[in-house]
């Protein structure tokens, strides 16, 4: 049984593909098209999940589309009438998402007639939820998803067991906790899709001063129950413009002259950030802390689990996250490492192999490396095409056949503060690099941060980088030893070891950690090792591999991000090349 999973013309447009209940591959289309975000139809993901999994589109059984024109049909009908440009780039949407087969097969160059897989409309947000439940460690959980906006609902809840998810209720249009974190990141001259993760570490700069005004703008209505203050948001009044059609996805503002009443000013894009925009950011954060966690304490009395699966969009806010083992009464909690829209492809799937077909599930999924890998003869064919680009630079090559001299080799440089970029195995599936595709520093430098930035990254200051820690040694260092492998939970960093890692501690005291496990990625567990062999310190300051661009894929494009860069090094599987 072959079921591919297409997440297209959204935001984060992605594939996935299953052969008898087995993940065999999933990818986002950023990483091949180069645009971050990338929205439209993911061409080249449903290609290599093809590839990956050895069959063609006429072995498919099932193609699995995480979109319902039937869900909340009233209430798409009344806004269809009530903002009449909203109702055709709906139909439009639709129109495209329907003949997907279509355009299958003229990717592929097949006759439409030949595919006879159906196509399978699962609800937007119960594909959320299967993204999560179907592939946790947990046999029945306690289920939520929270986003923007998706088949007119933004927040689901309900329970799953075995190979069941049952829903108990949903929050519809215009009510949307992932439209009023993005409407106050908008305000704040954030205007890039996907900002949202920026004001979050801002937030850490400020005091949530600002509390009341959040208390009309974000309220929590008791009973699993929110709502917006609809004074200070345009959504549900007009045509707010989503271009998910193809390319970069683009949004307008979401936030109304009411909430500049309310807050003072918006902020334009490039004015300097005032205190007063950290205190804001800082309240925003707070209030969507403290409606979270009355939800999500809501969703624990109607089911009295311990086991809690997160997804959707708001379930990136990885300080709610690590709160929430404090805040609620749960004491296992999974969030898929692509919780965002991207995982829809794979919930999509998941939904039709478990609840529409009645599988038993038989998949865990404990890793995030998913996408495409090149093996050692695949690299050394690179490097020799881009020889007189090397050479320019003055570069040097190494093949290391001995993995333990190449750690340590690696682990050296890094102690001695060369900034690495650090290329292994299968391409990470969701926004974070995850060890396979990451630059990796010396935690213990003060200066690292700002180095960082100024050679590589050009990110904003205030924003932190992350601490990669040995998943045995995670209690050492952090208030929690919950295991956070997906990047997807903030810890305190313990007091006595925040002058240990200064480079990936925010100003708080946190750290976004990934923890690392050697039956995951024994490879990137060796690294730290011998890091820690070297140093006495058991973690790695790890950043995404890129220079504001998707995360690399090839081994090209990691050579070019390293030949346009000051990195120091780069170790291409057992290549090492050093400037």
């Amino acid at each position: 049984m072959i079921i591919l999973g297409v997440n297209a013309y959204h935001g984060d447009a992605s594939a996935a593909i299953v052969v008898d209940g087995q993940l065999v591959a999933c990818v986002e289309e950023e990483r091949f098209s180069r645009v971050k975000h990338a929205a439209g139809f993911p061409y080249e993901s449903v290609k290599f999940c093809l590839k990956q999994a050895g069959v063609d589109i006429k072995q498919v059984d099932f193609i699995a589309v995480p979109r319902d024109p039937r869900a909340r049909l009233f209430t798409k009908i009344y806004y269809g009438l009530k903002i009449p440009k909203l109702a055709a780039r709906r139909l439009l949407a639709l129109h495209k998402t329907q003949g997907i087969k279509k355009t299958v097969a003229g990717m592929l160059g097949v006759d439409e007639k030949t595919i006879r897989a159906p196509l399978v409309n699962i609800e937007h947000h119960q594909a959320h939820i299967a993204s999560s439940f179907f592939v946790s460690p947990f046999d029945k959980a306690a289920l939520f998803s929270e986003d923007g906006l998706g088949d007119f609902a933004s927040t689901m809840w309900g329970m799953g067991q075995g190979n069941r998810v049952n829903i108990a209720g949903s929050i519809s249009f215009p009510h949307s906790l992932g439209m009023y974190y993005t409407a106050v990141t908008q305000y704040l001259g954030f205007l890039s899709y996907g900002d949202e993760y920026k004001v979050m570490g801002l937030a850490a700069l400020g005091k949530p001063s600002y509390h009341k005004e959040f208390e009309k703008i974000l309220r929590y209505d008791k009973d699993l129950r929110f709502s917006l203050g609809l004074e200070y948001f345009l959504h549900h009044k007009k045509m707010v413009d989503m271009n998910f059609e193809e390319g970069y996805p683009t949004l307008e503002a979401l936030y109304s002259k009411g909430l500049e009443r309310l807050l003072g000013r918006h902020r334009e894009k490039d004015e300097p950030l005032e205190q007063r925009h950290k205190d804001i950011s800082a309240s925003l954060q707070e209030r969507i802390e403290e409606v979270v966690f009355a939800l999500v304490n809501d969703l624990y009395k109607l089911y009295d689990y311990k086991q809690l699966c997160l997804s959707g969009g708001v379930a990136y806010n990885c300080v709610v996250n690590g709160k929430l083992l404090d805040k609620t009464p749960f004491s296992d909690i999974y969030v898929p490492p692509a919780a965002g829209d991207a995982g829809l492809a794979i919930g999509a799937v998941y939904y039709v192999w478990n609840q529409v077909l009645g599988k038993p599930r038989g998949f865990l999924l404990d890793h995030a490396y998913w996408g495409p890998s090149y093996d050692m003869e695949a690299i050394g064919k690179q490097l020799t095409e881009m020889s007189a680009e090397l050479s320019a630079q003055g570069c040097r090559i190494e093949k290391v056949d001995d993995d333990t001299r190449l750690f340590k080799a690696t682990a050296q440089a890094i102690s001695e503060g060369k900034i690495v970029g650090w290329f292994q195995g299968r391409m990470e599936w969701g926004p974070r690099a995850l060890g396979n595709r990451s630059i990796v520093v010396d935690p213990r430098r003060h200066d690292m941060k700002d180095t960082l930035n100024k050679r590589i990254k050009h990110r904003e200051t205030f924003r932190p980088f992350a601490p990669s820690v040995l998943e045995e040694k995670v209690g050492e260092y952090f208030d929690k030893s919950h295991p956070s492998p997906f990047m997807l939970f903030t810890y305190n960093v313990l007091p006595d070891k925040r002058d240990v890692i200064p480079a990936p501690t925010h100003v708080d005291g946190t750290g976004r950690l990934q923890t690392v496990s050697k039956k995951i990625n024994p490879r990137y567990w060796n690294l730290i090792k011998e890091f820690e062999n070297i140093t006495g310190v058991p973690v790695l300051l790890n950043t995404s591999f890129n220079e504001n661009e998707p995360v690399v894929n090839t081994p090209r494009q990691a050579l070019e991000c390293f030949l346009r860069t000051k990195m120091d090094m780069v170790v291409l599987e057992n290549y090492m090349i050093y400037k």
